[in-house]
């Protein structure tokens, strides 16, 4: 793949990542691109299939792809698996964070929601958390008080960006509010598919929001011991906190204009982060 056209597909697919990367040191900018492509290929299936059983296989398909990087194989000949097949072996990349991130995907191609909300952040931390860790190992800040920042901000950022895409996922036949939640605000499963639950279920929804800003602010009780290399990968943070604040604005249904952030409020949000070292 030429060079940089990595980081404008990731632009592309993944624009508020793809700032954290622009934000990081030029060296390792490139690592992180490939992580979050692979991520977007990975992520996306669900959506690009019309059964789970075409799901299963093209996430098998990665699964392989990432058993041919770790032994040694030659990579397969994909726009991401290229790439990411450099920044394992450049950066020497722990290969229990690719598994479990495979194996939670799994999730994906089930229509049922997680039974509560310890399941979300389950897969939440096994996504997004290990994500998140695997792109501060690219970036040379692997440290223990790291990985706990990273994977409690990639934990929250994915209770957010389930928030932000119910109606998304509702289209292609997910619901991802955990059962329990929906049931006490006299909610279906069924109900929120159909597009009809959004005005009814803000109180599931503000629970969820509630473990976010949560694991936002216990992250944010370690920044001292993180790293500042480390810093500009939890940079969706700051978006996190933008996010929420225009969910609760708009009774966390997820239609609603306002929750849309224009690229310019994104990058203002993060610049003077970046240059207090904060996140």
């Amino acid at each position: 793949m030429e060079s940089g056209s990595i980081g404008a597909l990731v632009r592309t697919l993944d624009y508020d990542r793809y700032l954290t990367a622009v934000f990081a040191p030029a060296p390792c900018r490139e690592a992180l691109f490939a992580l979050l492509a692979f991520n977007q290929e990975v992520a996306r299936i669900s959506e690009a299939v019309s059964e789970p059983m075409l799901g299963r296989i093209r996430l098998q398909w990665w699964r392989e792809a990432v058993d041919d990087i770790y032994a040694g194989r030659p990579a397969r000949r994909h726009a991401a698996a290229l790439p990411l097949a450099a920044t394992i072996r450049t950066h020497r990349l722990d290969r229990v964070a690719f598994d479990g991130l495979l194996d939670a995907r799994k999730a994906d191609f089930d229509p049922d929601p997680p039974a509560n909300l310890a399941a979300l952040e389950r897969y939440a931390a096994a996504t997004d958390g290990a994500l998140t860790a695997l792109m501060l190992a690219a970036a040379g800040a692997a440290s223990e008080p790291a990985r706990e920042a990273g994977r409690r901000v990639g934990t929250a950022w994915a209770l957010v960006g389930t928030l932000r895409a119910a109606a998304h996922h509702a289209a292609h036949g997910r619901v991802m509010l955990p059962a329990d939640l929906l049931a006490r605000a006299g909610v279906a499963a069924g109900e929120v598919r159909a597009g009809r639950a959004f005005g009814r279920y803000a109180a599931a929804a503000a629970t969820v929001a509630r473990r976010a800003t949560d694991l936002l602010d216990e992250a944010r009780g370690a920044r001292r011991a993180v790293p500042r290399r480390a810093r500009a990968v939890l940079l969706t943070a700051r978006l996190a906190d933008l996010y929420l604040a225009r969910l609760r604005r708009a009774a966390y249904d997820p239609r609603d204009r306002c929750l849309a952030l224009s690229p310019l409020r994104k990058q203002w949000a993060m610049l003077p982060a970046t240059l207090a070292g904060r996140y």
